[in-house]
This record gives structure tokens, sequence and C-alpha cells, in this order.
């Protein structure tokens, strides 16, 4: 089960941010700006914010397994297509559709582990699956990086969409059939009342928001490195800017330690410690040289996939029931962040530089930290110990 998972998240992360570090070759190809060339990353995060809660509903009626399955293979379908877009708005317009597509895996996931995993193990789970997500980022951005310098971007997104079909049959072959799901309904009403009784518990609108924010500085940071160790003074060939993505190797253990770092630190504990280590990491990278920007970007790495593994963990945990529209609204949350961090990242480097993005970064952890801070009061007042370990924050 969790290594079906692991390469669900594989081909995800793999096929929603495939042209993120080829960005500078897709600005050079069509002659647009880092902004327009963002566009490419932000459309697929956008399709899956949009998304992401129809299909949630999708998955409470008809299965989680059967959803993600038929995800996965539209997504990959489209990822083949995508090397033939003619321009940049076609290529835009594929991007929407692969991230639509891509909808039906995180929030069915987290739920298909809320229901199968054991509660003490859920942490740890669903620290395998975002494990399966950085590693799919890194991958993807690597293979991406070098295929690109020998033949063009085209090759590179295409060799990525194969990979991908073969992480998705795999899953398919891999993943057991649910033995606790129970069918729910698809009308409406249910599905309002589901999302308004969600949204209207506090825990859970802080945690969206700390998904939220953690992702604009993930998303931003990593739609312009590529373009910042493309220029002066660094001037790395693109194969080079690919292998900088093996940083995600950090995310991968910080995300599967996240379940020993809330034993430790309780769950607020663990949010202000990856806070903190994403700020650290954005002040870093604003040096001149190579080796403090890329222990920035371990340091980012490390914090951002810690705070989404305890965040989206907690969601899993809060939520009795309609689970999946739980995780559906912090992940469509989640990739608003990332769709705003794209963008507003591309804004602000175009407008001052990587101080720029940084800023818009480091503005970001600091509503991580003011939102964990207001869950610390909401459990002063009611009497809980500030350091707990149960789902709050």
């Amino acid at each position: 089960m969790s290594f079906a998972l692991f390469l669900a998240g594989v081909a995800t992360f793999a096929l929603l941010y495939s042209t993120q570090a080829l960005l500078p070759l897709i600005s050079g190809d069509f002659g647009v700006s880092a902004s327009d060339a963002s566009w490419t990353v932000a459309a697929a995060t956008g399709g899956l914010a949009v998304f992401v809660l129809p299909m949630s509903a999708l998955s409470e009626r008809f299965g989680r397994r059967t959803v993600m399955t038929a995800s996965l293979a539209v997504a990959v379908t489209v990822g083949l297509l995508v090397p033939f877009a003619p321009s940049l708005g076609w290529l835009v317009a594929l991007r929407a559709v692969q991230g639509a597509a891509l909808a039906g895996l995180p929030a069915s996931a987290t739920a298909y582990l809320a229901e199968e995993v054991r509660p003490k193990a859920l942490v740890t789970a669903i620290g395998l699956f975002v494990a399966g997500n950085s590693v799919g980022g890194m991958s993807g951005r690597v293979i991406t990086g070098w295929a690109a310098q020998e033949w063009g971007w085209r090759v590179a997104v295409g060799l990525l969409g194969v990979i991908a079909v073969a992480c998705a049959v795999a899953f398919r072959l891999l993943l057991p059939a649910p033995r606790h799901f129970r069918a729910g309904s698809l009308r409406p009403g249910v599905l309002a009342r589901t999302v308004r009784d969600h949204l209207a518990n506090p825990l859970l609108r802080r945690l969206y928001a700390i998904g939220a924010l953690f992702m604009t500085v993930f998303g931003g940071v990593y739609t312009v490195i590529g373009y910042r160790l493309t220029e002066a003074p660094f001037s790395l060939p693109q194969g080079i800017v690919g292998s900088v993505f093996l940083v995600y190797l950090v995310g991968t253990v910080s995300a599967s330690a996240a379940g020993r770092l809330v034993a430790r630190l309780g769950r607020r504990g663990a949010l202000y410690a990856a806070g903190g280590t994403t700020a650290a990491g954005l002040l870093l990278s604003l040096a001149d040289a190579l080796v403090p920007v890329l222990l920035g970007l371990v340091l980012i790495t490390a914090g951002f996939f810690a705070g989404h593994a305890v965040a989206s963990s907690a969601v899993g945990k809060t939520a009795t029931q309609g689970r999946a529209q739980a995780a559906a609204l912090y992940q469509s949350a989640y990739y608003v962040g990332s769709s705003a961090g794209s963008t507003a990242g591309a804004v602000a480097f175009h407008a001052g530089g990587w101080a720029g993005t940084v800023g818009v970064g480091l503005l970001a952890v600091a509503g991580v930290v003011a939102i964990t801070a207001v869950g610390s009061l909401a459990a002063m007042r009611s009497g809980a110990p500030v350091r707990v370990r149960s789902a709050s924050c």
C-alpha cells in the first residue's frame, strides 16, 4: 500500500511540475518573460486546486482507488501530448487539463490512508506519500534538466511522461482494494453541508491556511531558482540547474521524519520548527555564492516538506467524517498557494531580483508562525497544554 501510493506521489509531482525546471528554455523558445512562462506551472496547480473538491466527492461515491486510477490515466495521457504544444497558449491549456486530472490523487490518497491505516501510523504513512511527492519533484526536474540540455525541453517533458506512465501502471497493480471504504452520497446538498462544517472548524481553517502559505514559499522559490542560477554570477548550464533539485532528497527525509518530530515537539512545535527552518533557508539563499544558496535551498526544502506533512496529517486526524472533502479543501488551499507563489515569486523576481522572491517567501512564513501562534493561544484559553500531541495547531 505504502509503495503504491509512493509511486502515485512520484507521478503526481513529476507531472505537476514538469515544466518548472525548464522555464528559462520555454521562455527562450516562445520569446516570453519569466512571469509569462510561469503560467505553465500556475495553470497546472490552479487546475488541481479548482477540481480537487469535485474529485473528492467522486471518490466518496465511487471509491478512492477508482478515482486515483482514472486521474492518473488521464494525466499521463495528457503528459504525452504536452511536448507537441505549438504555442505557449496551448501549453498552458494542456497543463491546466493535466492539473485538473491530477486533482483526483492528493485528496483521495490521504482519505484512503486515513481509512485503511491505524491512527498511530497515519503521520508516517502520509509522510511516505509526501516523500513520494518530493522524489517525483526531484527526479522530474533532474531528468528534464539533463535531457533538455541535450535534446530540448520538448523531449525532456516527453521522457517524463513515459516515466509517469510506468509509475501509473505499477500503482494500479500494487494498490490493495480498500477494506473500510463506505460509499457516500453525490447529492450537492450533502457535499455543501460537509464543506460548510469543515470550513466552520477553526482548527481546519488554520491548517488550510498553513498549507497554502508553506506552498507559497515553495512555489515561488522553485519557479524562479532556474532563472537565478542560469544568470550571472552563477551562469550554470541547464543540466546543472536541473541537478540542483536533488535537494528534494532532503524533503523526502524530513517528510518521512515528521511523525518523530511531532512526537518530540508536539504538532505546533513541529510547525514552528518547520517555519523557522524555511525562513533561515530563505535568508541564506540571498548570498551571491553558490554554496550558501544551495544550503539555503536545503533548509527551505526540509522546512517545507516537514510542515506540509504535519499539517496534512492533522487534517486527516481532525476530520472524523467527510475525510475526502476535508483533505480536498486542504489540497485546494495548498495548490492555490502554489499558483500564487509561482506567479508572485516570478513577478517579484522581475521587479526586484531574487531579494524580491525571498521577500514574498518571508511574508508567507510570517503568516505560518502567526497562525500557529493563534492556535497556541486558543489552546491556552481552553486549558489545553501549549505543547500537545493531539491534532491541533
